[in-house]
């Protein structure tokens, strides 16, 4: 086994072993461990601050750690490891491992420019420099999914939040990754446009897409999630099956911030 995989196996799709990040003296993550299966759903519940969205940006190395490992698929997500000691990895080679990672942020990050389809196209194209009419045709197929088929043309000023989103998801998977990651991605949009969001996500699980989703939406987290993590503080205070931390939370932070967006 090679220094890569040595810390995960392969039925793990990701493993963060004692992760922490700091902003100068600001202490964000003090210490995060977690295990995702591959087709796992895993939602990340905490009030703002907790560290969520700083940690689901270390997963793929947007925010570089200070301290423990992160391995996603058996690989260790933005260094080498060399007798025991990490070594940054070039930009080249992170680019690489993020391919495989699709990730949706609170804003839908969509170039104004661009129509709809030439969105979803754009980085199958220019990143993995595939075929024009081979993209052309799966963006097609990831916008007819999303129930945005008839909008290719439009350009996103023409479109609501709730289908800026839809895009935003097709989008990430014209990539064709292996795991999703999800930053609140409902938050920044008008309540009854949050349901078509929601949606979209939930057929992704049902086709069994490994997803890591920070959420404030309760409900889904107890439909959809298979595991679900508490954080507060820069750790994890509370992790396990969904429904039985919603109905029966055992920590009183938990407790807490339940009992306020319940």
């Amino acid at each position: 086994m090679s220094d890569l995989d040595a810390g995960t196996t392969a039925a793990e799709m990701i493993r963060a072993d004692n992760v922490h990040k700091a902003y100068g003296s600001l202490e964000v993550l003090k210490g995060v461990d977690l295990v995702v299966k591959p087709g796992e759903v895993c939602c990340v519940l905490g009030p703002s601050g907790s560290g969520k969205s700083t940690f689901l940006r270390c997963i793929n190395h947007l925010e570089k750690i200070n301290a423990g490992r992160i391995f996603v698929d058996g690989e260790l997500m933005g260094y080498h490891e060399r007798k025991g000691k990490l070594h940054e990895m070039g930009e080249k080679d992170v680019s690489r491992q993020r391919r495989s990672i699709g990730m949706v942020f609170q804003r839908f990050n969509l170039f104004p420019h661009m129509t709809v389809l030439q969105n979803v196209m754009e980085a199958p194209c220019r990143v993995k420099g595939e075929s024009k009419a081979e993209v052309r045709e799966r963006a097609a197929a990831l916008l007819d999914r999303v129930g945005l088929a008839d909008k290719s043309g439009n350009y996103p000023s023409q479109l609501s939040g709730g289908q800026q989103q839809r895009v935003a998801i097709a989008r990430a998977l014209a990539m064709r990754p292996k795991l999703m990651l999800f930053d609140e991605p409902t938050s920044a949009l008008d309540p009854e446009l949050v349901g078509e969001v929601l949606d979209v996500m939930k057929n992704l699980a049902r086709d069994g897409m490994t997803m890591v989703v920070v959420t404030h939406e309760i409900g889904f987290a107890r439909e959809v999630g298979d595991s679900l993590i508490f954080m507060d503080g820069g750790v994890v205070v509370e992790k396990g099956e969904p429904r039985e931390i919603i109905a029966n939370p055992q920590q009183e932070r938990t407790k807490a911030f339940l009992s306020k967006v319940l």
